[in-house]
């Protein structure tokens, strides 16, 4: 998986990928990614990498959740 700027398919916002990380009891993969943008929620976020990577459906269309924009 590339690390480096996403953007997310619904709702437009920037990400960083910045590694993958291990869970701690099923060893699953997960992306730990940040905002680009104010986020009070919280900065740094994980997402499980199959679900960071999988299709969703907009308008119809299958297009990836998170778009790879650059490095």
């Amino acid at each position: 998986m590339k690390l480096g700027k996403y953007q997310h398919s619904k709702t437009g916002n920037f990400y960083r990928v910045i590694g993958i990380a291990k869970h701690s009891e099923t060893l699953e993969d997960l992306v730990v990614y940040e905002c680009l943008y104010d986020n009070p929620k919280s900065k740094l976020w994980v997402r499980p990498k199959k679900m960071f990577l999988e299709k969703v459906e907009i308008n119809g269309k299958k297009v990836p959740r998170f778009k790879f924009i650059e490095e």
